[in-house]
């Protein structure tokens, strides 16, 4: 099945993200196009989640200016020349997880828009256009799979750390793979891993941040935007560069030392740390004391039968409200 050509949707949005007002007759102009081909094409950016409305006499605008990703900018503050930029897509990982073998390690993919973005255990990954960050990363674990099991921490770590240098505050990570702001999910991290026992680990790294993201009730958790953690939000290209490069530096060094040092700074933006929290495990609920990591990366549990290590992708980790 041919790949679906959006470069008149990805045109009309690129005159449309000024947040000023535009005339049906004046875009059919600029685009070449009439204006009922228009009117369709917003229908298409509605369905992507961009906000485009319509005002008798004036034309069509969006809600505010739409800040987006661009190839130059994102060349010139990459450490990186291996990216690509795709502004519609199905997946930014299952776009890596299927050119695994052709790809150097550290190659990036980012996009505006994911149809099918995923989450952990299947979730679907709300991603509408523009709002946010989505983004992956292809790494080659030569130590192998057995090697990849704090990755997410380790991950997290650097995107905290990164947000912090770039004017975000007190935002925290949560185990295994959430970034968290007052309680409420920032960012998201999945980790999807090929290969074979006893040979190097192929990973794709997929970081899902919200920027702006409208109200919605498509979220079934608490959310917050990264511009609600900062005073003045570092442009899209500026934050996304930012935190390839962050990521790609922590990756090298985990390859290098493994989780040494990275225990300490995850203790340093430890959201849970010291507090209340419930085990979901399978059908198992386990109350306790969060009390940080390990150097596998476990989570510590502080029951009354003492410190227990939980580690394993079926775990997840709930506040109690």
């Amino acid at each position: 099945m041919p790949a679906i050509d959006h470069t008149p949707r990805l045109a009309l949005i690129k005159i449309l993200a000024d947040g000023q007002f535009h005339s049906g007759e004046k875009l059919g102009q600029e685009l070449g196009m009439s204006r009922a081909a228009i009117s369709k094409h917003i229908k298409v950016l509605q369905q992507w989640g961009l906000d485009v409305f319509r005002v008798q006499g004036k034309g069509y605008c969006l809600p505010s200016a739409l800040d987006l990703l661009e190839e130059q900018p994102l060349r010139a503050k990459l450490n990186t020349t291996d990216f690509s930029l795709i502004p519609v897509i199905g997946s930014t990982n299952q776009y890596l997880l299927d050119r695994v073998g052709q790809l150097a390690s550290g190659t990036a993919c980012l996009a505006e828009y994911q149809q099918t973005g995923r989450g952990r255990r299947g979730r679907t990954w709300f991603s509408p256009f523009g709002a946010n960050l989505y983004l992956s990363m292809y790494w080659r674990l030569d130590a192998g799979m057995a090697a990849a099991m704090g990755l997410s921490l380790v991950v997290g770590v650097s995107m905290a750390e990164t947000l912090a240098q770039l004017g975000a505050e007190n935002v925290k990570v949560k185990w295994p793979n959430d970034l968290y702001w007052n309680d409420r999910k920032l960012a998201g991290i999945l980790v999807e891993m090929t290969g074979q026992a006893g040979e190097a680990a192929h990973l794709v790294i997929g970081m899902g941040l919200n920027v702006a993201m409208p109200d919605t009730n498509a979220v079934d958790q608490d959310w917050a935007n990264l511009k609600d953690t900062c005073h003045t939000l570092p442009d899209k290209n500026k934050l996304a560069a930012a935190l390839i490069n962050g990521v790609t530096d922590a990756l090298k060094q985990y390859e290098e030392t493994g989780m040494t040092g990275f225990v300490e700074r995850w203790d340093r933006y430890d959201n849970f740390n010291g507090r209340a929290v419930k085990l979901l495990l399978g059908e198992r609920v386990v109350k306790g004391i969060a009390r940080g990591i390990n150097e596998q990366g476990a989570l510590l549990l502080e029951t009354e039968a003492g410190i227990t290590p939980y580690l394993g992708g079926e775990i997840s980790l709930r506040a109690d409200e």
